[in-house]
Formats: C-alpha cells, sequence, structure tokens
C-alpha cells in the first residue's frame, strides 16, 4: 500500500480512530493531570473500574511484556547494526524508522537523529515558550485574554477580568486564569493564532455549529488548553531533544516552518471536535477522544510523503 493511499484511508475511513490505537501515555512536570472527564490519563484504574476489569489488565501487561522484550531485540540489533556499519544512527534511523515502544505508561527511546542549526535554534525557542506559566497578573497575559475576546466575539463590549460572561467561551468559571493549571501561555498564544489564522474553523468550534452536538458539550476554551497538553506530550516536547517517532517527525515540519507547532495545534483541535462527532460523544467521554485524537495524529505524522503540516490529510478539516 502506498502512502498516499494511506493518507485517504485514513482522512476518509478512520476518523473515529478505532484501529490499532497506540497512545503514549509518558506524563512529565505538570502535564498528568486531565481538565476533563473522569480517565486517568497515565493509564492507571479509575474509581468503580471493577475486578473483572483489573484482571483482563493484568493479562494485557503480561503480553504487553513479552511483545516490549521483543522489541526490545530489535531495537537493540539495529543500535548494533548502525555502530558498526556507519559509526551513528542518524541513516539508519532515516532507512528503518522504528515504532515508539510503550509499556506501562512509559516510552522507549529511538535513536536520536542530528538536527539542524535552523531545528536547533526553532526547538529552543519552542521550549522557552513552554517554560512560560500563564501569570493573570501580568499585564501582557491580561492583554493576551482581551485579544481572544476580541477575536471570539467581535463587536461585543469586552468584559472585565473576572465576569461571568466568559463561561460563554469555555472557561469553567467567571476568571479563565485558574483554568490554565500547568498548561502555561502557550496555550492562549494557540487559541488565539487559532482564532487570527483559521477564523472560520474557529467560530465554528467556539459555537458548535457542525454536525449533531451532544446535550453535555465539551466547553471550548477548556478543551483547548487540553489539546495543548496532548500535542507537548505526544511530541515529547519538554526532553531536551524529542527521541520518539512523532516528536521527531515534528522536528522535520519545524525545521519546514517556525509555526508548526501552532498549526498543528490548530489541525489537532479540528481534528478532535471530528472524532467527537464521530463518536457522538458528550463532556465524560471527552479524554476518551482525545486519546483517539492523539492515535490518528500520531498515524499522520508517521505518513513519509508528509512534509509540512498543510500535507497532513486531516488539515483537509480546515479548508471546510
Amino acid at each position: 500500500m502506498t502512502s498516499r493511499t494511506l493518507r485517504r484511508r485514513l482522512h476518509h475511513g478512520d476518523v473515529d480512530g478505532k484501529g490499532r490505537e497506540h497512545v503514549n501515555t509518558s506524563v512529565r512536570d505538570g502535564l498528568n493531570e486531565p481538565l476533563l472527564g473522569n480517565y486517568d490519563y497515565g493509564g492507571s484504574p479509575v474509581e468503580g473500574s471493577t475486578y473483572e476489569d483489573t484482571w483482563d489488565d493484568e493479562r494485557k501487561k503480561e503480553h504487553l511484556h513479552w511483545a516490549l522484550l521483543f522489541s526490545q531485540l530489535i531495537v537493540q540489533w539495529a543500535q548494533w547494526l548502525a555502530n558498526i556499519v556507519l559509526g551513528s544512527g542518524a541513516l539508519i534511523g532515516r532507512l528503518l524508522p522504528l515504532p515508539s515502544i510503550t509499556h506501562n505508561g512509559q516510552t522507549r527511546k529511538l535513536l536520536a537523529r542530528p538536527l539542524s542549526p535552523l531545528q536547533e535554534e526553532r526547538l529552543r525557542n519552542l521550549q522557552q515558550r513552554l517554560q512560560v506559566p500563564f501569570d493573570g497578573s501580568r499585564v501582557e497575559h491580561q492583554d493576551a485574554l482581551k485579544q481572544l475576546w476580541r477575536l471570539a466575539y467581535p463587536g461585543r463590549a469586552l468584559p472585565s477580568l473576572k465576569s461571568e460572561l466568559w463561561k460563554e467561551m469555555g472557561w469553567q468559571g467567571s476568571d479563565p486564569s485558574t483554568d490554565f493549571r500547568g498548561g502555561g501561555y502557550i496555550s492562549l498564544e494557540n487559541l488565539i493564532f487559532f482564532a487570527e489564522t483559521y477564523p472560520g474553523p474557529f467560530q465554528s468550534l467556539l459555537h458548535k455549529r457542525d454536525g449533531n452536538r451532544a446535550d453535555w458539550e465539551y466547553p471550548f476554551a477548556v478543551a483547548g488548553i487540553n489539546v495543548s497538553f496532548m500535542l507537548v506530550q505526544m511530541l515529547d516536547l519538554q526532553s531536551g531533544k524529542p527521541t520518539t517517532l512523532a516528536g521527531m517527525r515534528f522536528l522535520e515540519l519545524l525545521g519546514e516552518d517556525e509555526m508548526a507547532f501552532d498549526k498543528l495545534y490548530c489541525v489537532a483541535f479540528q481534528m478532535m471536535d471530528a472524532q467527537w462527532l464521530a463518536k457522538r460523544a458528550s463532556y465524560m467521554e471527552f479524554n476518551d477522544v482525545l486519546k483517539s485524537t492523539r492515535t490518528q495524529l500520531e498515524r499522520e505524522l508517521a505518513l513519509e510523503d508528509v512534509s509540512s503540516v498543510k500535507e497532513l490529510p486531516a488539515y483537509n478539516l480546515l479548508k471546510r
């Protein structure tokens, strides 16, 4: 099957992300608490799980254990071959891109690829953005919130920074600053970028214009923060240099476009809403939808003929 055929299948037949879901649930430093739903994003049992569920999980873990041992042998063989033949894992990584291996929530790292000076600079700038927490007392952060309101509701009067009107945008309370938690300032920047760059899709998601919606919908703004969480984890951006498959593929996109993360965020948000509609989900299923979104996005990032965010099959969702 060619990669272009695979892209068509991903776009037209796998929008619900049900096929062979593989989710990297590695979490770090404040990114381990979902803002919506009751799912433990780290994969541990949640309240209300049955003994049979736990037993099934144990059997799955046993199978995963043996699968992991076999996968480790393959990885070690590839590293040995690379060291002997090439003295480096760079070329073998290009010829034999190994999938990320996840076991008990821990991701096995892949052979790191050398970065160009441009990639290193852009990755460093992005990681610096990730380190900025949202601070409701900073004037520039207050101004950013006001900018988001103006973009979301052009022509409407700007409310005070603590107002019940913010709930209309999908914040959980009257003070949006309490919803950021570990999301950081970049999650607000992501929302603003979405509103400025793709105003049509942004407005459609904000006002839930597409499809038959659930009676209990996800809150737009807080869902956007969750999408930022998911991307940071999936792309392994809190590592010095990402070494997961999705992370390394993202670095290639970043080398082509400095705003690749922000554009990928827009794609992921739109993809999440498409998954939401396909699953006919409601509020308490949000984290399951986010997991499916991550699975599909990882698949699309792995496609060989994708060299920019705009070449992802799901980018077409932003053209509607």
